[in-house]
């Protein structure tokens, strides 16, 4: 029931031979397609070209399953991640002036063709996974052992997905019809001392065992029962009731461990979204010197004080950092009880407040990003103060800092920006966090940048 390689949700299973196909396809596909372009144009492969195909494989691998979608949610994922990836090259290209290396007839090609191959290609893959599960030889019955919500829960991920292979036949528990939800007492094969004999007899391939974990003894009498089947069995713990974060099986040295919540930036993810940080923020601060510069003198024209406010905030793990802004008010508060600002606060100057709302204080963030400490997109950080005391009231709320602090994030292009005068208001802005970590792509990257761009100019939340 753990994906194994890729860091996703609990609802996932291993794919073997399809998952690595997926994870080798979609850098392939980009890669080849350029060679091909490359040599129909008669065009010598160079440094430059190299290069190239080594930043496409670094911010492609590994690819994403998309076997088992429908056409149109393929089409869509595969439209964004090359978009983003795409929009990443052209800004890096446009930032080192390196676009005139590359022959303008093969980039054009490339850029249209490689998303219609891919899509192709998952659309044959997809068509393929579904002749192979409808001949029986290839189908594989399943059991659930335990009726109750859980078990519900992993007969429906069971039959999701037509493509997918498996027949769910039913469900075996000692409780009676009246004590398990509706929908499960009507497929109920028996108890548990019949399960065993059961799949014996049928040949049942698949056995999910749901039983909540005080039942273990009854757990180490049933699975001493099956042992006596040729049935594959897993055992599925009931973590619904908690936050996943990334949920994933490891192995270290040979002792299985489930992870419960872990950052989705390590091995590969880490590389990319490191990449893209340092590609984008370059761009951004060459291109926004100008800007910078006359916010600078604003600043100082304004009121007296250092144009850059220094405030220590938590960063990665929890670990202070310290973050950079264009001062906007006339206060520097840094210590064990920082005030957040409130529409109307006299402590705001009048530049300060045009700065707040069109978002130019948080332009020196992007130095940040540069040297590491913040990322340009993930959980906003809190004065250190703040954190200290929202920790101990909202459930969860330090998971946030399992990633980089970013200068825009989910919750912001959600509307949960500006004041947080409520505990409810801090909870929410939390929630959209955790979703974040959860569902982590570089297209949500990019769908959350684009997002930042279309507000940046007035948010009435940003005070």
């Amino acid at each position: 029931m753990f994906e194994t390689r890729t860091h996703r949700n609990f609802n996932t299973a291993p794919q073997s031979v399809t998952a690595l196909i997926a994870t080798l396809l979609e850098p392939a596909i980009t890669v080849l397609v350029y060679v091909l372009a490359m040599h129909w144009n008669d065009e010598t492969i160079g440094r430059a070209d190299l290069t190239l195909c080594f930043l496409v494989v670094a911010l492609t691998w590994p690819g994403i399953n998309r076997f088992r979608d429908r056409l149109s949610s393929a089409a869509v994922g595969i439209l964004g991640s090359w978009l983003t990836l795409v929009s990443i090259l052209a800004g890096f290209g446009y930032g080192t002036r390196s676009l005139d290396l590359f022959d303008r007839d093969v980039l054009t090609f490339w850029v249209t063709a490689t998303p219609v191959l891919q899509l192709l290609a998952v659309r044959v893959g997809y068509v393929t996974l579904r002749r192979l599960s409808a001949n029986s030889r290839n189908r594989r019955t399943a059991v659930v052992i335990g009726a109750g919500s859980l078990g519900v829960k992993v007969a429906k991920a069971l039959s999701i997905s037509p493509v997918q292979g498996i027949d769910f036949v039913g469900y075996f528990d000692d409780r009676t019809d009246q004590r398990v939800p509706a929908e499960s007492a009507a497929l109920r094969l028996g108890d548990l001392q019949g399960a065993a004999p059961y799949i014996r007899q049928h040949g049942v391939k698949e056995v999910f065992i749901t039983l909540p974990l005080g039942s273990q003894p009854r757990i180490i009498e049933l699975l001493e029962n099956l042992q006596g089947t040729t049935a594959s069995i897993y055992f599925v713990p009931d973590v619904f009731g908690i936050s996943i974060i990334q949920g994933r099986l490891l192995d270290f040295n040979g002792v299985p461990v489930v992870g419960i919540c872990e950052t989705p930036f390590t091995g590969t993810n880490r590389l990319i979204k490191r990449i893209s940080d340092i590609v984008l923020s370059s761009l951004i601060l060459l291109l926004i010197a100008p800007v910078m510069l006359a916010v600078a003198i604003g600043v100082k024209l304004s009121s007296p004080g250092p144009v850059i406010f220094r405030q220590k905030r938590n960063g990665l793990d929890g670990d202070e950092i310290m973050v950079y802004k264009f001062r906007s008010m006339t206060t520097l508060d840094d210590g064990a009880v920082v005030k957040q600002a409130t529409k109307g606060d006299a402590r705001i100057t009048r530049f300060g407040a045009f700065i707040r709302r069109t978002s130019l204080d948080e332009l020196p963030q992007f130095i940040n990003v540069l040297r590491g400490s913040m990322s340009i997109v993930g959980p906003r950080p809190h004065a250190v103060a703040h954190n200290e005391m929202y920790r101990q009231l909202i459930k969860a709320y330090m998971v946030r800092h399992k990633v980089k602090p970013g200068i825009t994030g989910w919750a912001q292009v959600n509307g949960h920006r500006g004041e947080t005068d409520t505990i409810e208001k801090m909870q929410a802005r939390v929630e959209y966090d955790l979703e974040y970590l959860r569902n982590w792509s570089l297209a949500l990257d990019l769908v959350i940048i684009l997002r930042t761009l279309k507000t940046a100019f007035y948010d009435s939340s940003a005070y």
